[in-house]
């Protein structure tokens, strides 16, 4: 048209955006909007709400608000563009500010804006707001007329877990749709009620209702949670017998991720390659279920693969890959610097989650220097950043940094967690910071409102241990709940040999033998014990026990990386 000096009309401008909007061609559609400002047609409602529906379809708001603020004429369509457009993002605050602006501006919402409203608040589950928008929908009387706000406010509730409202948006439908039985199947799922999800699941079949990909896939996620890999199994025969396995890649890696959890990495790994064709998320599923196994040298493997077949990784792939190579027995500094350049290639370095696991991953190969300066970028860091900067300085024995990076975490408002606190306690234990571990662990109830569980406990137990101050640890350990676990009584143990604590150690051994009769160490640590203390009685007394009930200790190994 151009080159035979057609002159483009309002329609041909509006349809050439749609399409680069649909195909995602952003310097086209970019091209395009340029034509629109020469030819003078920008304030056209038609062609500036296919601009405005453009720039959000790429997440560029500010671009899209810029033009819709100057449109001279805005209709209903327009409005429910930016909606659409808010609520696919995820910003809510931005969705509700956009309808107080249409209120302000006498325009009438339709059962399409209601849509995008509701589907906002399920997805960040604000249940004040999702009960307005009910009541308004309600008085409009959209619920009878548009079964597409009856079944969002059937997903309102059940996303919100409130089964008794997701019911009655149910029942009050007049014409039964397949997108509220799968919504009001998947809450029941996704609340772990097994029965009462499987009922509902046999009724929708019987009254002729196919199931959809959620209803899979929140059962499958169920039993991922739960560990059921019987029922796993049962809902993977449903899932051939409706060919999703074939059809949906939501299911197909749900499967793969379901048989992971479970521990059942077979099955797992023959979902995988019985794929019709191999997807991001699929490989990112398979490498969790690795991950998850322990078969820490697979995932790296799969990563390479994925690179070699031209699948481009993303945060998630990467992440995983980093954390599993960080506890594999091939784990170098060489291997984190290639995957850390492979972040900045691909541009996924500034994702929290790849940021965590690099200074996890360089931490480990004792760069703490580098964990810092990959925190230091983060701009926003949340209580996961602050909690791996910390377990890095602890794993150096750097406990005062890691203090230090706690308070200051506190001072910007960002609340610490337990596996903070742990993190924390542990570099205080391995620094020898008695008094600054005993302050840290009395502040978490009091002041935190974090209750210590066996882990903390368990911590305070070694640092009170390292200190030399046994009768405080003991006294500490019958203090805990259940008055401590073996591990605490070995540790307690192994402190008394060292410092030749024969009082002490006599108790300890007595109580580890009574907490785990059936584990062969407990009874080889307490022999030991006696027979160091001089009680060569008690200690071959105690090894004949061992001996009657045929315990036998497995063989250890060990594994060094040799550099050549």
């Amino acid at each position: 048209m151009g080159l035979l000096g057609i002159r483009e009309t309002s329609t041909t401008l509006a349809s050439v955006i749609n399409l680069c909007t649909n195909a995602g061609l952003c310097i086209e559609g970019s091209q395009v909007h340029c034509r629109v400002v020469k030819f003078g047609f920008l304030k056209n409602v038609f062609v500036g709400g296919a601009l405005v529906g453009f720039y959000m379809g790429f997440k560029m708001s500010g671009v899209a608000v810029k033009l819709f603020d100057e449109l001279s004429e805005r209709n209903l369509a327009v409005w429910n563009v930016m909606l659409r457009g808010f609520c696919e993002m995820g910003d809510l605050e931005e969705l509700l500010g956009f309808y107080s602006r249409m209120c302000f501006e006498d325009v009438e919402p339709n059962g399409v804006s209601f849509c995008y409203l509701i589907r906002g608040c399920s997805s960040d589950r604000r249940f004040h707001e999702g009960t307005m928008f009910q009541s308004c929908v309600l008085k409009m009387g959209l619920v009878e007329s548009n079964v597409f706000v009856a079944n969002g406010l059937v997903d309102f509730y059940s996303s919100c877990g409130c089964f008794v409202g997701a019911r009655k948006c149910f029942e009050g439908i007049k014409v039964e749709d397949v997108i509220s039985w799968n919504s009001l199947v998947s809450v029941y799922a996704d609340n772990d009620l097994v029965i009462e999800a499987l009922e509902f699941f046999n009724v929708m079949l019987k009254c002729g209702h196919r199931p959809s990909v959620r209803s899979f896939v929140g059962f499958l996620n169920l039993c991922s949670r739960t560990k059921d890999n019987g029922l796993g199994k049962q809902i993977h025969c449903c899932v051939v017998k409706f060919g999703f396995d074939e059809s949906s890649v939501f299911v197909q890696s749900a499967l793969i991720d379901m048989y992971g959890k479970c521990l059942d990495i077979e099955s797992s790994v023959a979902v995988f390659e019985c794929l019709p064709k191999r997807t991001l998320e699929c490989c990112n599923s398979m490498m969790t279920s690795l991950s998850h196994c322990g078969a820490t040298e697979d995932v790296v493997e799969l990563f390479g693969l994925m690179v070699d077949e031209g699948l481009m990784p993303d945060e998630v792939t990467v992440s995983t890959t980093l954390k599993a190579l960080s506890v594999s027995a091939s784990a170098s500094f060489t291997s984190s610097l290639l995957l850390h350049c492979f972040a900045l290639k691909s541009g996924v370095e500034g994702d929290t989650a790849v940021a965590c696991s690099l200074m996890d991953a360089y931490s480990r190969c004792g760069h703490v220097e580098l964990s810092h300066q990959i925190f230091e970028s983060v701009r926003t860091p949340n209580a996961i950043c602050y909690t791996s900067m910390i377990n890095g300085y602890a794993r150096n024995g750097m406990g005062k940094e890691g203090l230090s990076l706690l308070h200051a975490m506190i001072k910007k408002g960002v609340k610490p967690d337990g596996v903070t606190f742990l993190c924390a306690l542990t570099g205080c234990s391995h620094t020898g910071l008695i008094e600054e571990g005993r302050l840290l662990f009395n502040s978490m109830e009091s002041l935190h409102n974090v209750h210590p569980d066996r882990r903390h406990f368990s911590c305070m137990v070694d640092l009170l241990c390292r200190a030399g101050l046994l009768h405080e640890a003991e006294e500490f350990l019958l203090k805990a709940h259940g008055k401590g676990d073996c591990f605490m009584w070995s540790s307690l143990l192994q402190s008394c040999r060292v410092h030749k604590n024969d009082e002490v150690g006599t108790r300890a051994a007595e109580m580890l033998v009574n907490l785990d009769p059936d584990d062969p160490a407990v009874w080889l640590q307490a022999s030991n014990f006696y027979a160091e203390i001089g009680k060569f009685d008690a200690s071959r007394q105690t090894r004949d026990v061992a001996i009657a009930r045929k315990m036998t200790r497995e063989i250890g190994c060990s594994l060094i990386e040799i550099r050549q």
